[in-house]
């Protein structure tokens, strides 16, 4: 084992360490990854949220005059709680070829593998500079780097291109689906369930915009747009949570629902929620109205990014099929930070990194070893060609 790949297994084991999960703080991580930068005379700009108690981390090894390459990755994590793990989360544990915690494929392994590489950064004195953005809270929605980008907005000079590292299995993923999460609040008036007519029932209307909602994506899986590449083709519209009632023999007064709409790049999703937003506030709140004012529709938006696409003749994509052995390029379905910085700052990004994303988010997560090797030959010609 070598020492680069000694230190990126201890740098592995150490940020799986702390449990960064979405709810919680991210800054023990942030303040090792500062101060372990520091070590090599490396400055990092940290972007706090209002609360100070989560920060984004920035900083560039090499010339500060130049583009360069980024490296993004979130440092966040999902919840364990409710997962039956065979051993504690976050503690690494090797077995059987791969090494198991929360976070060893999404996303935590291509961060740690990438701080492995400073020092030799360091000591190439690259002629292009290699630039590192870790971001907090994208596992709810992106939520985080939008304060990273409002930043490099002003930044005189900005990246070239941008590799988002979350597990792709080391293949060059060039576009990727947009996502729109909406809360839906239906204010209904209880009554006795024996007179029902003189209430307004929540859940029901909650029911018939479902039902709406469910037509709108069956439309759009029938009728398009497609976008090839995509393991489903198509935008797809999908309802997840409803609460609503409180006994059976009252009319409920309210009802909540979440549903989301991920799109493919080449469709705006905006005018398919103002549909499902029309048909709520013209055909079904009139009718709750007609008994009581009060009754109607809240819509909220929970969440969203937009989706990604760089084309494959980019040079961000002729750049990083060079830097992996896994051939040719592909799309996904699930979201990353790429399509934020592609549309905020107009930096041309892939995603491309250790891990499969089929282990993310389920208990007993794990990364392969081979992946990490995969990750260590990816830096290591990434730095002949930045030197």
């Amino acid at each position: 084992m070598s020492e680069q790949q000694a230190d990126a297994r201890s740098l592995i084991e150490k940020l799986i360490s702390f449990d960064s999960t979405s709810y919680r703080s991210n800054l023990n991580l942030i303040y090792y990854i500062r101060d372990y930068l520091a070590e090599y005379k490396i400055d990092s700009v940290l972007v706090f949220n209002d609360e100070k108690t989560k920060a984004n981390l920035y900083a560039t090894i090499g010339p500060q005059d130049k583009a360069g390459v980024m490296l993004s990755g979130h440092t966040d994590v999902v919840p364990v709680k409710g997962q039956n793990w065979s051993s504690d989360p976050f503690i690494v544990e090797e077995k059987d070829g791969a090494l198991y915690g929360r976070g060893t494929a999404d996303m935590k392994s291509f961060i740690a593998i990438v701080l492995a590489y400073v020092p030799q950064m360091v000591e190439a004195k690259l002629k292009t500079p290699v630039h590192l953005a870790f971001s907090y809270d994208e596992e709810i929605g992106c939520v985080g780097v939008r304060r990273l980008l409002d930043m490099m907005q002003d930044m005189p000079i900005k990246p070239a291109m941008c590799v988002v590292g979350e597990p792709t299995s080391m293949q060059v993923v060039n576009a990727h689906k947009g996502k729109l999460a909406q809360l839906v609040r239906i204010t209904g008036l209880e009554a006795h369930s024996s007179l029902p007519h003189i209430g307004v029932n929540a859940v029901d209307y909650a029911a018939e915009l479902i039902v709406f909602i469910r037509k709108l994506a069956k439309d759009i899986k029938q009728d398009g747009p497609y976008e090839e590449g995509f393991e489903v083709t198509h935008t797809t519209i999908h309802t997840g949570i409803i609460n609503g009632g409180v006994a059976l023999n009252i009319v409920p007064n309210l009802c909540e629902l979440k549903f989301e709409i991920r799109n493919i790049p080449k469709q705006d999703p905006e005018p398919i929620l103002q549909q499902i937003i029309e048909y709520a506030k013209t055909k079904l709140e009139p009718e709750m109205k007609a008994i009581d004012e009060k009754c109607g529709f809240e819509f909220e938006q929970l969440s969203g990014y937009p989706g990604m696409f760089t084309a494959p003749n980019e040079d961000v994509v002729n750049f990083v099929k060079t830097l992996t052995d896994v051939k040719g390029i592909k799309k996904v379905s699930f979201g990353t930070e790429g399509g934020l910085f592609t549309q905020q700052l107009g930096i041309p990004t892939v995603v491309c990194g250790p891990g499969n994303i089929e282990q993310a988010h389920k208990p007993d997560e794990f990364i392969h070893l081979k992946q990490i090797e995969q990750m260590e030959q990816f830096m290591l010609r990434l730095l002949t060609a930045l030197s």
